[in-house]
């Protein structure tokens, strides 16, 4: 039995990691991590502090908040549990935390855990060699409550695209008199508003046509899965930054 802990475990991603478990049945979730600590059906403790927790779990799954990043990986460093870490807005300080963390344990790092998103970004590598001279451009769309933008995703999608082709460069939105488009951008757009779950668009826009990349999310139970066969694939890794090519590939 793999034992999880759930940060952030009374929010919206949290609370679909907890239902998906029903799909899995050699896990179980023991213990949680929020800020509220009050999960209504008491299925397990939720603390308000890592330093509160009692049980002893294999694996974190945390879809909370980049802030948190350094408490999870002080925690991970002195227990030694194995990470998936989905939360999006990472900057360079909490990445250089991962990348130390991953050094003593294993860790899962991605900003979209769908299978489908992360076969959609192969296909785009694949895209970007056989579209050569045509113009690229990211459309993501988002509910109106999420706080960072362009997604995670999106930068997810337009990082691969620059490893292809080491001249883009990303341009976030246009406004005003900008003049015409370089042949080099990727033009990154974000749209927020109502219950969107999550859509990601990749134009490729060439001489006389266009070939258009998409992927849409229709409930987050997609995360929450990706996040538990991540938690499973890690959980007999001793050591290693690891995302979701390594378990789409099967490394």
């Amino acid at each position: 039995m793999i034992k999880v802990l759930i940060v952030g475990a009374n929010g919206k991603m949290g609370k679909k990691v907890k239902e998906s478990l029903s799909s899995f049945p050699e896990m179980k979730a023991i213990c949680g991590i929020d800020l509220k600590d009050d999960f209504s059906d008491k299925d397990f403790p939720v603390y308000s502090d890592f330093s509160k927790i009692k049980e002893n779990a294999d694996v974190l799954i945390d879809f909370s908040a980049p802030q948190n990043a350094k408490p999870i990986c002080d925690y991970a460093l002195k227990t030694g549990i194995k990470c998936v870490l989905c939360a999006t807005g990472y900057g360079k300080e909490e990445n250089d935390a991962v990348a130390r963390l991953s050094k003593k344990t294993a860790v899962f790092r991605s900003a979209n855990m769908s299978v489908g998103v992360n076969v959609l970004i192969e296909l785009v590598k694949n895209a970007v060699r056989s579209l050569a001279g045509f113009d690229i451009e990211i459309i993501e769309k988002h509910h109106g409550e999420k706080k960072d933008a362009p997604s995670g995703t999106a930068l997810m999608i337009a990082d691969k695209i620059k490893e292809n082709a080491p001249d883009k460069y990303c341009v976030f939105g246009r406004n005003g008199n900008v003049g015409a488009r370089n042949k080099d951008e990727i033009g990154i757009h974000a749209v927020r508003g109502g219950s969107i779950v999550g859509e990601h668009q990749v134009i490729f826009a060439g001489d006389c046509e266009t070939v258009t990349l998409t992927h849409e999310a229709t409930d987050r139970k997609i995360f929450a899965v990706g996040a538990l066969k991540a938690a499973e694939y890690i959980y007999g890794k001793k050591v290693g930054l690891f995302d979701m090519s390594d378990l789409i590939g099967g490394k």
